[in-house]
């Protein structure tokens, strides 16, 4: 239980309250460190995974709605989301969120300005955030850590609202966390992460096992070496044998010694066969299609084009408007009744092929007159455009005779 900091901010009286009645700090039960190194540091798949969706999810344009569907171009909301600290642009702020969401499955958005407008926002590192828990489903409270020195961000027990935004994943077995893609798929991981390893001990060792030195049996010796023999001959391994600098180095054996080629098994050689599929478990875990990956096998899609849409429409979107959900509910209505927060598909390039068929669909529609058309793809009637338009030469069913008599 880290110590509340003596130094108390100004607070609303319900804040004091709440903070009077809070409960002991529920740490998670896992390590984010341990995912960050392991699962984004030092996995070049599961670090692959996160920047291409962190990176894309960060790239689209913000758009703010009126309630009638109408778009503001200009307001206070959409200047902080493009520059929301003097730190940090848009993107580079985005993209903290969503890699933070990812690696975590928890984020931690903080407003300064406690109970209105912000002129600035942060992202927190969730491992310096405990959530105060309570009897209820809802949290009482956070308590942000750095260096010792403790900042408490009370919840509003009557509206839920708080300086701290936490916007997690769903878990099953934590009321508190959210469950990140990196501990669903752990054991993956650590899978791709060992046979990188052993693939890296090979390289050291030539890309092969050495093999054994053997010591020979006759009349004079039984097969063993002094205790002193031993050490001088695996200190001369290691410093004159072993690694990539040696590999190849012509072997000097002294009398009573002789030397056993071994070599690998196909058991041995299929860590390869591991790896991939290691690799595509866990690009599975983030709904990442393997093609995007580079991994090789099981090509669900097509082309790359294929398989850039299903990762947007799949992984991206939900995730994008789950954030979306979150931000109208939390900071939108900072601003006024009558908005909301969205973003421009039209704007994003993967989802082409998805806009060209919808165009397609609509224009073969000769069931919708023209301003209807125009109002699917977000344009503005214009004059004449309420009458339906068809094909030359078709006619009602009514009068085919009289066509044909005609």
């Amino acid at each position: 239980m880290w110590p509340f900091n003596k130094r108390e901010n100004k607070s609303t009286v319900t804040s004091k309250v709440l903070f009077g009645m809070l409960g002991s700090a529920r740490w998670s039960g896992r390590r984010y460190t341990d995912f960050s190194n392991e699962g984004y540091i030092q996995n070049a798949v599961a670090f692959r995974c996160i920047n291409l969706i962190s990176k894309g999810a960060a790239s689209v344009d913000w758009q703010l709605k009126k309630s009638n569907g109408s778009i503001i171009t200009e307001h206070k909301l959409l200047d902080l989301l493009h520059r929301p600290n003097p730190v940090e642009g848009g993107a580079a702020f985005f993209e903290k969120i969503f890699s933070y969401y990812l690696i975590s499955g928890n984020c931690y958005i903080h407003n300064p300005n406690e109970g209105g407008k912000p002129k600035e926002l942060y992202t927190l590192r969730p491992d310096r955030i405990e959530v105060i828990t309570s009897k209820s489903v809802m949290p009482t409270g956070y308590k942000y850590t750095v260096d010792g020195v403790v900042t408490k961000f009370p919840i509003d027990i009557l509206t839920g609202k708080s300086q701290i935004l936490h916007w997690k994943s769903f878990n099953p077995i934590d009321d508190w966390y959210g469950l990140s893609p990196i501990e669903a798929a752990a054991y993956s991981i650590d899978q791709h992460n060992q046979a990188g390893a052993w693939n890296q001990s090979l390289l050291q060792n030539g890309a092969r096992p050495s093999g054994a030195l053997v010591v020979k049996t006759d009349n004079d010796t039984d097969g063993s070496l002094s205790d002193d023999q031993y050490t001088r001959l695996k200190s001369q391994m290691d410093e004159q044998y072993s690694g990539a600098a040696n590999a190849g180095r012509p072997m000097l054996l002294e009398g009573g010694l002789d030397w056993k080629e071994m070599s690998l098994s196909p058991k041995d050689m299929d860590f390869i066969n591991s790896k991939h599929t290691s690799a595509r478990d866990i690009a599975l875990a983030f709904g990442v299609p393997p093609q995007l990956l580079g991994i090789p096998g099981d090509n669900t899609y097509s082309n790359l084009e294929e398989a850039r849409l299903a990762l947007w429409e799949q992984t991206i979107l939900p995730m994008l408007d789950n954030l979306v959900d979150e931000i109208n509910n939390w900071l939108t209505p900072l601003y006024g009744d009558g908005i909301k927060l969205s973003y421009d598909m039209d704007s994003i390039d993967a989802l082409s092929p998805r806009r060209q068929k919808r165009w397609e669909n609509i224009a073969n529609a000769d069931f919708l007159t023209i301003d209807e058309k125009r109002e699917a793809i977000g344009k503005e009637p214009k004059d004449g455009g309420d009458v339906i338009l068809v094909d030359f030469g078709k006619v009602p069913l009514d009068q085919v005779g009289q066509q044909s008599e005609i």
